[in-house]
């Protein structure tokens, strides 16, 4: 069972993914079902994902992100994250993949 929620929210052409909880192998499908979902809108410039509300995420949601971003630099778009915790956030430190990858400090600065 997956211990992921998820909340999403569209301002225009920007568009904000909160998940909560884990992001693991179990909750993953749920996050890149969303994701996917929202990179079929035409009309969509940004996609934000908020890290802030995770407590955990291991190397199958670090892989999601890579190819969320992919996916969004192929279509022109921008993918943006919010830092979450430190257990999340070492899972990009530790891979490097803070130097790749859109990090925001606030939704605010993406607008």
């Amino acid at each position: 069972m997956a211990n992921l929620n998820l909340e999403t929210a569209r301002n225009g052409t920007v568009a904000i993914v909160s998940p909560t909880g884990e992001l693991d192998l179990s909750g993953a499908g749920l996050l890149e079902a969303e994701l996917e979902r929202l990179e079929r809108d035409e009309g969509l410039a940004t996609l934000v994902l908020d890290l802030r509300g995770l407590e955990f995420m291991d190397s199958t949601g670090l892989r999601l992100v890579i190819l969320a971003d992919q996916r969004a630099r192929a279509a022109g778009r921008r993918l943006a994250l919010i830092q979450g915790p430190d257990a999340v956030q070492r899972v990009f430190d530790v891979t490097r993949m803070t130097d790749r990858l859109d990090f925001v400090a606030d939704p605010e600065d993406v607008r």
